[in-house]
């Protein structure tokens, strides 16, 4: 048999053991057994032995249990950062489309405000341009006006700077003149300088 004190692991024993620590005990017992004599068996305590796997194979569902919860946590780990990933996604996503609908109002604006201002520059070149024909009209009919009464104005002068012979004599006379034999000092007043 074995050297090895023999432990009592029974699988109903007080303090609960973990898989691998009875593992690592079934690996130290059979690495220190005593080998047969001209064979490579080993001699072991098959009590110890059978007892350490009954404890083992009472650990066994405990351990799986264990690493299903564990399994399961990853899983749920899994699932929740997929969500949360997917949730940022759908919010950056989201931002981006916010970011490139306010890009493309702020495009639309700038274009809307370009075409307000070369609307408002060409109404202002079309007001400009009735206002130099209005104008343009009203100095020319004003200048056919002043050309009328310029007209009229020289053809009166010239009338009053030609005096007929026969008027010229009755202003000669003493007494016969209009201002009273003044003729010499001329016909109107302004005339005189």
């Amino acid at each position: 048999m074995s050297d090895l004190p023999v432990e009592p692991t029974q699988p109903g024993a007080a303090e609960p053991r973990d898989l691998e620590s009875l593992l690592d005990e079934l690996v130290s017992i059979v690495d220190k057994a005593k080998s047969m004599p001209l064979s490579s068996s080993a001699i072991i305590a098959r009590d110890e032995v059978l007892g350490l796997l009954e404890t083992a194979r009472a650990a066994l569902p405990a351990e799986l249990q264990r690493a299903r919860r564990v399994l399961q946590d990853r899983d749920e780990v899994l699932q929740r950062a997929e969500r949360d990933g997917a949730e940022l996604i759908d919010e950056a996503r989201a931002q981006a489309a916010h970011l490139v609908q306010r890009t493309e109002v702020v495009r639309q604006a700038r274009h809307h405000a370009e075409r307000i201002v070369e609307d408002a520059q060409a109404e202002g070149r079309k007001i400009r341009h009735e206002a130099d024909d209005y104008v343009d009209r009203k100095l020319a009919a004003f200048e056919i006006v002043l050309d009328r009464t310029m007209r009229t104005v020289q053809a009166g002068r010239e009338r009053l700077t030609v005096v007929p012979e026969e008027d010229e004599d009755a202003f000669d006379a003493p007494s016969g003149g209009l201002d009273g034999g003044r003729a010499e000092e001329g016909f109107f007043d302004q005339d005189r300088t």
